[in-house]
This record gives C-alpha cells, sequence and structure tokens, in this order.
C-alpha cells in the first residue's frame, strides 16, 4: 500500500501536470470507487467544469483542490494516477478517467479495486470521513516532540499497531513502521506505556528521519508503486529491516527476523530491538 512518501511524491509528480486544467468530463468505469456522492452519475457532474488549483496530501490522502470543491482519494493498495493523451489506448483496471478540456486524460488505474474517492463542497472536507479523523501529520512542522509524546505516551497497546492507527499518526504504513522502530531501537511488541521519554524521543526522531528520507528518494516500490509520471521510487535500496528476513543486521550482524504483529508481517533485528527495556545494572558501593 502506498504510504505517506509515496502519496507525497504522487502529490508532486501531478502538481507538475495537471494544476490549471478544466475538467469537462468524468467517466466511471467502476462504479464502487465513488463513496461520495455514491451516485456515480452526480460525482461526474459536480466536477464537469471544475478547474484543478492544487493537489495537496492528508495522510495516506491526495486531496484534489477545485474551483469549488475538493476530490479526496485514498489508493489503498495499487492504486496509482496518470496523465496521457486523450488518444492513447487506456489500460485494463482503469475505472475512473478525468477528460480535460485539452485533450489530455488523468486516469485513474487499480488492479486490487480497492481506491476510495469522495467529493465534498470546499472546507467541507474537513469536517466529514475518511479526513475527520486522522491523527498527527508526521512531516508538519506542528509535529513536535511534544505534540507526539501527549498522543501517545502512556498507551497500554503494542507501538507498532499504535503507529499504525492513522487517528494517532497519519500516513506511516507497514513499512515505515518497521523502519522507524528499528533506527529507535525499539521492538514493535513493545507496550507503549513502557518506552521512556528518552525512548520515546528517538521514535518521533527516527520517524521524522525516516519519511524526509524516503520522501526525498522518491518512495519505496515494493510492489507495483509509481509515480504520477510512472516512475519507481529508490528508498527501498536504503531499508534497514524491512523485507530483509534472514539478512544481517547492519549494525550488529546479527540475522533479521520476520514475525507477525496484529496481523501484519514485521521486520526487526531482536539484538538491536530487545523486547524488554534495557536496564543498567548498578553495583552496590561494597562496604569494608
Amino acid at each position: 500500500m502506498p504510504e505517506l512518501p509515496e502519496v507525497e511524491t504522487v502529490k508532486r509528480t501531478l502538481n507538475a501536470l495537471i494544476p490549471g486544467k478544466r475538467i469537462d468530463q468524468v467517466q466511471v468505469l467502476l462504479p464502487r470507487i465513488i463513496q461520495h456522492p455514491s451516485e456515480p452519475e452526480i460525482f461526474a457532474a459536480l466536477l464537469a467544469g471544475q478547474h484543478i488549483h492544487t493537489v495537496e496530501r492528508r495522510g495516506k490522502f491526495l486531496r484534489f483542490v477545485l474551483d469549488d470543491a475538493v476530490l479526496v482519494s485514498h489508493l489503498r493498495m495499487e492504486g496509482r494516477y496518470g496523465v496521457y493523451p486523450s488518444e492513447a489506448e487506456v489500460e485494463k483496471h482503469t475505472h475512473v478517467i478525468f477528460k480535460f478540456s485539452d485533450q489530455t486524460e488523468l486516469r485513474y488505474r487499480d488492479v486490487r479495486q480497492f481506491g476510495t474517492m469522495h467529493i465534498f463542497a470546499k472546507g467541507e472536507e474537513w469536517n466529514h470521513p475518511p479526513l475527520n479523523k486522522l491523527g498527527l501529520e508526521p512531516l508538519d512542522p506542528s509535529f513536535t516532540f511534544a505534540a507526539f509524546s501527549a498522543k501517545i505516551a502512556g498507551r497500554p497497546t503494542k507501538v507498532k499497531p499504535l503507529l499504525l492507527n492513522q487517528e494517532y499518526i497519519a500516513g506511516i504504513g507497514n513499512i515505515y513502521v518497521d523502519e522507524s522502530l528499528f533506527k529507535a531501537g525499539i521492538h514493535p511488541e513493545r507496550s507503549v506505556q513502557s518506552l521512556t521519554r528518552s525512548e520515546l524521543k528517538k521514535l518521533h526522531e527516527a520517524i521524522v528521519a525516516t519519511l524526509q528520507d524516503a520522501v526525498e528518494l522518491g518512495g519505496s516500490s515494493i510492489k507495483s508503486y509509481v509515480n504520477g509520471q510512472g516512475e519507481m521510487g529508490m528508498f527501498q535500496q536504503k531499508l534497514l529491516v524491512y523485507g530483509r528476513k534472514e539478512e544481517p543486521c547492519c549494525r550488529c550482524g546479527g540475522l533479521i527476523e520476520r514475525f507477525v504483529v496484529a496481523g501484519r508481517g514485521t521486520h526487526a533485528c531482536l539484538k538491536c530491538q530487545p523486547q524488554k527495556r534495557r536496564t543498567r545494572t548498578v553495583r552496590k558501593a561494597q562496604i569494608e
């Protein structure tokens, strides 16, 4: 599933291609992609005549800002956007086509068919699902250690499932949670309430650094992800634990292990990420 770095990269590439374009017509080939309004005909009618001003991101969602509406789109597992000349052959699994007045088209393709689209009046998107329940935005200046700590500290749940919960931190998925926990030296099954202030600070720094590096390299093309211009991401070449089962740890040389946490495949180095918090051994002074 495209995570924050991949969606951010799609956003940036689409912003180089479609702002200023006028939507003449929308063709919905798979109605279930359209979530709000549920009628594809109304969806298409609301978009006809609208200009695209910019594309923004919130968590894993894209926001297409139009004249007086906002289109909210989630790529789910394998959704992708691409811009094509109108005469170009339509690829299999293309489900929504936005036809522009300049004879180009924005096409949404989704092999797994899990993607979603919502339309709201501009400003109303923040008051309704799916955007109204999203948590902190980890690449925003507001994502300070104080805000992060206040949001998660003391929770009794395991740290990995909590970080995957979009109501706490928006945009992080399986890949970047594993990478961040490794950088912070925290086992994925540690309870959040067991983490010290120092560990929370390391985790906060690891999340920001990991996501920033991934965005810089265009995300990770683990499966079928490409950006809005059909280009692969390159961050998979820098992955430290994810997808590296039984490979040597870059820190200690031990083997990376794969196990399941909260139903998700998880990669970690159990030497660098002990399941129990390390404690210092304090020797009592010997009394003569």
